[in-house]
């Protein structure tokens, strides 16, 4: 799961602080997603098709500028790495507002905008598909929140959903099916734990062996760890599935619990979140062992280097998604159908292949992303179970 970076936090030598999205910097509270039964615009193939891009540029806000940069250049990259397909690709910049995500959206297709990618924040992109929905155009948001997907909004970010159930699945494949979920008391963290119990009741030879949760504060964790370790025990769990992230609760939590009596090999660690993101987590004792699941690591490692060469500085984790959007809208306009960017189009079983490994669309809005297994050791990650190259093989 994407978050942005952040220094981790010492464990018991400074408080955790109190955040709306504690296990993503993307995970906001959202309006309901706006059912259409429009399908999507007719394309002239023939020549190039106008895509919006739309960017948390325009707000003050570094970070956004960093973010509304990153992923303008990827984007800028995809399209020069097209081959067969025009793509007219116009940036709009949202501001800090929804509103102004609106409004933004609304002016790219007066423009003649086929299709919109971005924005990135739950709530704009929410914004952006209900100022379109009557047009006919679908958005292809940034924001990894299940919650905005439906109607003409698809969520391009990695979801929890999908990450749960690749690692369930993977634990009962090694005989972790016992899986105890520990999950921060806050509706990231609640959102976290439906995701990983829905991907235990789904998934062969898993089952769930107990909920540990705990008030989102260095008191909160202290306070719930011995009943954490007392659940596992008495349940026999085999896994514990954590929903915290590395700029959270994760540091003290993989530390706390070992030190109160918890055998790591007996109780794996898995978590939801990246523990790559910042890499100096990866130096982090309790971690040792532990599994999460990131993108294809060769694939993600070359869109990494081409991005340095071309623009001078690492990209922002999320800017992956940008050219992952202008590849599938590439390929689609390459068919060279007037109906390449219809919602049965963008939601095509084969799925696309970009920068991260494939993924596909779901109807429902979200998405599904071939993922690989990690697992850290002696402060690296090793992969353990590769990442899925098509969809129904293993990791499927």
């Amino acid at each position: 799961m994407f978050a942005l970076f952040r220094t981790p936090r010492k464990p018991l030598t400074r408080p955790l602080t109190r955040i709306a999205a504690l296990v993503s910097a993307f995970w906001v509270a959202a309006c309901d997603p706006i059912a259409t039964g429009s399908t999507g615009p007719s394309i002239n193939t023939r020549a190039p098709v106008p895509v919006a891009l739309l960017v948390p540029g325009g707000s003050g806000n570094a970070g956004d500028e960093l973010i509304a940069r990153s992923l303008r250049q990827a984007a800028q990259l995809a399209v020069s790495d097209l081959q067969g397909a025009q793509i007219d690709l116009r940036i709009y910049d949202t501001g800090p507002s929804a509103a102004g995500a609106g409004a933004a959206a609304t002016k790219a297709v007066d423009e003649g905008a086929k299709i919109i990618l971005g924005p990135v924040y739950a709530e704009a992109a929410n914004a952006a598909g209900v100022a379109v929905a009557g047009r006919g155009v679908n958005v292809l948001s940034f924001s990894n929140n299940p919650d905005i997907a439906g109607g003409n909004v698809f969520v391009l970010g990695p979801t929890f959903q999908n990450t749960a159930n690749r690692l369930v699945s993977y634990a009962a494949s090694q005989g972790r099916g016992r899986i105890m979920v520990v999950h921060d008391r806050n509706p990231s963290g609640e959102a976290g734990r439906r995701a990983i119990e829905s991907a235990i009741g789904n998934s062969r030879g898993a089952s769930l062996a107990g909920t540990g949760s705990y008030d989102f504060s260095q008191e909160g964790v202290v306070a719930a760890v011995p009943n954490i370790v007392a659940t596992a025990r008495g349940t026999g769990a085999q896994a514990m599935f954590f929903t915290a992230d590395t700029a959270g609760a994760l540091p003290l939590l993989a530390q706390l619990l070992p030190e109160a009596g918890l055998d790591r090999e007996t109780t794996r660690f898995i978590g939801l979140t990246r523990w790559d993101i910042p890499a100096a987590t990866l130096a982090l004792p309790g971690v040792q062992g532990g599994w999460f699941a990131l993108p294809d690591p060769s694939l993600n490692q070359q869109f990494q280097s081409r991005y340095q060469s071309a623009f001078g500085e690492a990209p922002h984790p999320i800017a992956g998604l940008a050219y992952d959007g202008i590849a599938a809208i590439g390929a689609l306009v390459k068919s060279g159908k007037s109906d390449a960017l219809t919602t049965a189009a963008l939601t095509q079983g084969s799925g696309f292949v970009g920068v991260s490994g494939i993924f596909r669309l779901r109807s429902d809005g979200t998405n599904e992303r071939g993922l690989a297994v990690g697992q850290v050791r002696n402060n690296q990650v090793y992969v353990i179970d590769p990442a899925p190259r098509s969809f129904g093989g293993a990791g499927f």
